[in-house]
């Protein structure tokens, strides 16, 4: 299969030039006229190099050389410039392209710079972001409770007096929701989400589940791949947090099962969102465990939070994310009502921020808005039906992201849809 190369360039007469000699070579050329539809083809392909212009409107080459360094980190970058100058191409050199050539140049300059840099470079299209190469995919054993389990507690958004009963799977069954009244079930699967705003819901059928997240965090925290959660309507809110549903797995007890479960792993950066200063963004880059790394940026009281955390184990999670509350804001609270949203809500059950400070102090972290929004992540990122070996890197985001750089794992990794 040919080797494809990108080239940018803002002047059409460059790249015709350009792809004439490189397909003479054998190559295939990915054409991009400026910076965005550059970084909008990068999320479809990843090519063996990139040939980028200096000069263009909008986003300038050094701009798209540093989104680039992000977006597909081992993709090595030829910089071309009309008006170069030794400064411009240090400059590039350390954003991280791998050459500079200076218009006008050769034909024959240009290639004995591809062939170069193709014949030092080890990275292929795919590769990790840093580091050594991925390891192949675990797989891990299949989990599911070893006895039934109880729990009732009220609905954050419902307000209705609702519970749960978790019983145990046999291997290969997943996570489904099902009703204690018309036996329907929905499978917690990115294909049933029905619904994110403000929290997570699933929806088959007559079936609906709503507010799924904090429970689902807590199973993949603990490996759980087979369960059945018997509800109505929505998953009770109980404190705000999944301590109780750290406490019920634990209860119930964890069984092994024989039947194993491949992971998924992230072999290169994808991303949803924009990528500016101050927009929300979110995407996954290869790692050796699943970890996010989250900014949460409001107006005071709150002000900017940041947190790394990585999912070690059960422990991490029950210590460091779970005693982690869901918040609100005064000011919201009409809005909310007249949605027909958290009607639920109480002081002991959610963080309740005013213009003057939280509420119902004291929080249980100093940063405890921050590690809320990432026990959310986890518990959405376990909606692709197995656990995920990556790194997710979010900013300001919620459940309607989370949701569209699922749906664009699924599609990539060619994890089937269903119906």
């Amino acid at each position: 299969m040919a080797e494809t190369i990108l080239v940018v360039d803002d002047e059409a007469n460059i790249r015709e030039s350009l792809r004439d000699v490189l397909v003479d070579e054998g190559y295939e050329v990915l054409e991009a006229e400026n910076g965005r539809a550059a970084l909008a083809a990068l999320d479809h392909t990843v090519p063996r190099l990139a040939i980028v212009d200096i000069w263009m409107p909008e986003m300038d080459g050094i701009e798209l050389v540093q989104r680039m360094r992000q977006q597909v980190p081992r993709v090595p970058i030829v910089v071309i410039s009309g008006h170069g100058t030794i400064e411009t191409a240090v400059h590039a050199i350390r954003l991280g392209a791998t050459d500079f050539l200076e218009k006008p140049f050769q034909l024959d300059a240009l290639l004995q710079t591809v062939n170069r840099v193709l014949g030092d470079d080890r990275g292929r299209a795919g590769a990790p972001v840093s580091g050594p190469p991925l390891a192949p995919p675990r797989r891990v054993p299949q989990r599911t409770i070893a006895r039934s389990v109880v729990v009732n507690g009220q609905g954050l958004h419902s307000g209705v007096r609702t519970g749960l009963i978790l019983q145990p799977l046999p291997p290969g069954s997943g996570i489904v929701f099902g009703s204690i009244l018309s036996g329907e079930t929905v499978p917690a699967l990115i294909d049933y989400v029905d619904s994110t705003g403000y929290a997570t819901t699933l929806a088959r059928g007559g079936m609906v589940a709503r507010t799924v997240e904090h429970l689902l965090a807590t199973l993949h925290a603990f490996g759980i791949t087979n369960l059945l959660v018997k509800m109505q309507g929505e998953v009770p809110i109980l404190d705000g947090s999944a301590v109780e549903f750290c406490a019920l797995l634990e209860e119930g007890g964890i069984a092994e099962q024989a039947d194993t479960v491949e992971e998924l792993v992230i072999d290169r950066r994808y991303a949803v969102g924009g990528e500016g200063p101050g927009g929300e963004s979110i995407a996954i880059e290869p790692a050796d465990a699943f970890e996010v790394d989250y900014t949460l940026e409001y107006p005071p009281p709150i002000g900017r939070q940041v947190l790394a955390f990585r999912l070690t184990d059960a422990a991490a999670f029950r210590r460091e994310i779970a005693p982690a509350r869901t918040f609100g804001f005064v000011k919201e609270i009409e809005t909310l009502e007249a949605m027909g949203l958290a009607s639920g809500g109480r002081l002991h059950n959610v963080i309740l921020v005013g213009e003057e400070g939280v509420v119902n102090a004291p929080l249980r972290f100093p940063d405890e808005f921050v590690r809320h929004k990432i026990l959310d992540v986890i518990g959405d990122f376990y909606l692709l039906g197995r656990p995920i070996r990556g790194r997710v890197v979010a900013r300001m985001t919620g459940h309607s992201d989370n949701a569209a750089l699922l749906r664009l794992l699924r599609q990539r990794f060619g994890l089937p849809a269903l119906g």
